[in-house]
């Protein structure tokens, strides 16, 4: 008996020691969104993540992750509910609850859209996390995922900067192939991607040049990428989405090709 309490009490401080972790990480993410390059991503996340809610629908929005304070990006979000996961009890969100990604107080098929901002990228089981998302989202219900690139100038400078333990440098940068393999197992289809920054993670934007031919030439470069993502009713796994098979549609967003469509 003493061996099981024991067990139990190290158990349960090792997830308290995670959480305390991964709230702090959550924090030092806002301060990095609040000055320069982070400022510069902010921004651009804050359009992308607008133009993709704009037309969800339902009455449950979950956001695990955090942009600062300026949440007008969901000004236009029809979904009329929207609660902010948090390992912080103070925030100056209208509704929070606590809790994290890989064990959300949410119930099951209980919630239309999901928004993870950087969750993946410092999440000690970013698997785990997108369970417990297919987990709460209703049939046809939305998962919209901003990550870091690993395969971009920012995951280049990510191999130079990660032993520091720096902020976004710590953090396992998912790629989005292994995103779309993730979603796929778990019943979804990636109907919209956005992507930028494939300058170097510099303080001062420059390059602006680069950036609009990015986005027409080499997506799979860029070094933030945003993703929506459908749960299906059917768990018919449907055919993987490539870098090579996307192509831009408007200024910003990206979807799959016609050739994509016909072989679907």
């Amino acid at each position: 008996m003493r061996h099981g309490g024991s067990s139990d009490g190290s158990t349960m401080s090792q997830s308290r020691t995670r959480d305390k972790d991964s709230s702090e990480t959550g924090q030092r993410l806002v301060d990095w969104f609040a000055v320069q390059p982070g400022t510069r991503i902010a921004e651009q996340e804050r359009a992308a993540l607008a133009a993709m809610v704009s037309d969800l629908f339902g009455y449950q929005l979950l956001q695990l992750g955090e942009l600062g304070a300026d949440t007008a990006y969901l000004a236009n979000c029809p979904i009329s509910r929207k609660t902010l996961v948090s390992h912080r009890v103070t925030t100056g969100s209208a509704s929070v609850i606590v809790g994290e990604g890989r064990r959300l107080p949410v119930a099951s098929d209980s919630v239309d859209a999901v928004l993870l901002i950087h969750t993946l990228d410092f999440s000690p089981d970013p698997h785990q996390v997108l369970r417990e998302v297919e987990r709460v989202l209703i049939p046809e219900g939305r998962v919209i995922v901003a990550g870091f690139n690993p395969y971009s100038l920012w995951g280049l400078w990510r191999l130079f900067g990660r032993w520091r333990g720096a902020i976004p440098w710590c953090g396992h940068f998912l790629s989005y192939p292994r995103l779309n393999d993730w979603l796929t197992l778990l019943g979804f289809r990636i109907e919209r991607m956005d992507v930028m920054e494939f300058r170097p993670p510099t303080r001062k934007g420059r390059f602006e040049k680069i950036e609009i031919v990015g986005r027409r030439v080499w997506p799979m470069l860029a070094g933030v990428y945003v993703v929506r993502a459908v749960k299906r009713v059917s768990r018919v796994t449907p055919i993987r989405q490539h870098w090579s098979r996307l192509r831009v549609v408007g200024p910003r967003a990206i979807e799959p090709t016609v050739r994509e469509i016909k072989d679907a």
